[in-house]
């Protein structure tokens, strides 16, 4: 018998706010399938704030507690059976974190769980990440935020090491990520990368969607490096009007895009990766898996 339940996810990071929706069906006998329904993105870019003074500001608490009460909503009208939120990078390192979690929930009854970035990791690790990578293959998975970015080092299936750095596109636009923290990102690339002959990576986020999607690759096909470091001279060689404009770019995409791209061929520079899988996932993937993953082990 098919049964079919929403649930839905939030992921609060330093530049947007999502909110994805995903239909879980279930039939005896049968792999269960995962569906995204919804997917809303509301640019709040908390990190422009919390990077610089260290809170979130009057008004993003503002514009928090409107989108928190709009998701509620949607995933009502969604019929959404559970859910759950999680605030990234900016939310960690907010002075004002705590307090702006408790007010939400007060003004929304949305309950925001602060994670960090091992947490961040271990959830993205729930994805089809497996699904996705050979199992006599190495790869780096790569997902870069706003105010961080998570490493995972993957070799024959199996996940060896993973590390969070305060590397992130908002932060890099503020001018707020010195040289060390480069260095010691470069440092450890090389040193978990050296002894494997063959690297691919793999990349998430909203910045490498949207490249791979101006590529017009076909899904599952991978990006070279030549191909994104042209189109990273590209976006450089163009102003911020002429990114919106000619690439059609979001307002919110296409200041960050460039440090985002920076990211990922440093990336492949110190693996020495020569191609970039772009599987769309992410957080918000992760959480829908994980309350699944709950669901299975409360009913055993």
């Amino acid at each position: 018998m098919l049964t079919i339940e929403k649930y839905g996810a939030i992921d609060i990071g330093s530049n947007a706010v999502r909110l994805l929706i995903s239909s879980i069906h279930e039939e005896e006998g049968q792999t269960t399938r995962f569906k995204k329904t919804s997917l809303v993105r509301v640019p709040i870019r908390l990190g422009a704030d919390v990077f610089k003074t260290k809170r979130v500001s009057d008004e993003n608490i503002t514009r928090m507690i409107d989108t928190m009460h709009a998701y509620h909503l949607l995933m009502k009208t969604h019929k959404v059976v559970r859910y759950k939120a999680c605030a990234t990078s900016a939310m960690r390192e907010a002075e004002n974190g705590e307090e702006v979690v408790k007010l939400i929930k007060e003004k929304t009854g949305i309950q925001i769980d602060i994670i960090d970035g091992k947490d961040e990791a271990a959830i993205i690790a729930m994805t089809d990440l497996n699904d996705l990578i050979n199992t006599d293959a190495t790869y780096l998975y790569v997902d870069v935020g706003g105010g961080s970015t998570e490493f995972t080092l993957y070799h024959n299936g199996n996940m060896i090491t993973s590390r969070s750095f305060k590397l992130g596109t908002v932060r890099l636009l503020n001018n707020l990520v010195s040289g060390d923290v480069w260095t010691e990102v470069e440092q450890w690339i090389t040193k978990h990368t050296s002894e494997y002959s063959r690297i691919s990576l793999i990349g998430s986020g909203g910045n490498i969607n949207n490249i791979f999607k101006n590529s017009g690759k076909s899904a599952g096909k991978p990006l070279s490096f030549l191909y994104l470091s042209s189109y990273y001279e590209l976006l450089n060689s163009l102003t911020y009007e002429e990114r919106i404009w000619q690439l059609n770019l979001n307002q919110d995409r296409a200041d960050v895009i460039i440090p985002a791209a920076r990211i990922y061929l440093s990336a492949m520079k110190w693996s020495g990766a020569k191609d970039i899988y772009v599987p769309k996932i992410g957080l918000s993937d992760g959480i829908i898996k994980s309350l699944y993953n709950e669901k299975l082990k409360n009913h055993k």
